[in-house]
């Protein structure tokens, strides 16, 4: 049985890191989504957590767990038993960042694999920072994010507004 990992800020989660867990959740036979925490997010690691999971619950994806970890994400693939690390790449900044982790990662963990996943085209222009950067401006994310997020991020920045 494989076990992948799919670590990030999800800050928030973006319909761009669903259509990734869902294209891992079908060739994985488990995939772990952990929520890394870190002190610069807008959303804290039980909210960004709680948006994975319903987002998850959403798409029926019933091989996939979420959970959240501080630390090296290597380690915490081995308290997973992940032996496989998936990440999303959108353009060729992605892939020099997530390169240079990879090589890190597998020096760290040899025995852990990287597997990279290409976004599908619809997604290629969205991130977590673009959408918390429109929603700051006012903006309706909602085509771009899970239901609930848009709420989540017009709620934040009307409390930040105050």
């Amino acid at each position: 049985m494989t076990i992948a990992m799919y670590p990030g800020r999800f800050d928030p989660v973006t319909n761009g890191h669903m259509d990734i867990v869902g294209r891992a959740a079908s060739i994985y036979d488990s995939v772990v989504v952990s929520v890394v925490h870190s002190g610069s997010t807008l959303f804290s690691t039980e909210e960004r957590v709680r948006f994975v999971k319903d987002a998850v619950a959403g798409a029926g994806l019933k091989n996939v767990q979420v959970t959240s970890h501080a630390g090296l994400t290597v380690d915490a693939a081995h308290q997973h038993g992940a032996t496989v690390l998936v990440r999303g790449l959108r353009a060729i900044t992605d892939f020099t960042v997530e390169f240079d982790m990879a090589l890190m990662n597998r020096n760290m963990a040899p025995e852990i694999e990287s597997a990279f996943l290409m976004t599908a085209v619809e997604y290629l222009y969205i991130s977590a920072s673009r959408m918390r950067e429109l929603a700051s401006l006012g903006r309706d994310v909602s085509d771009f994010v899970p239901p609930g997020v848009n709420e989540a991020l017009r709620a934040k920045f009307a409390t930040r507004a105050d």
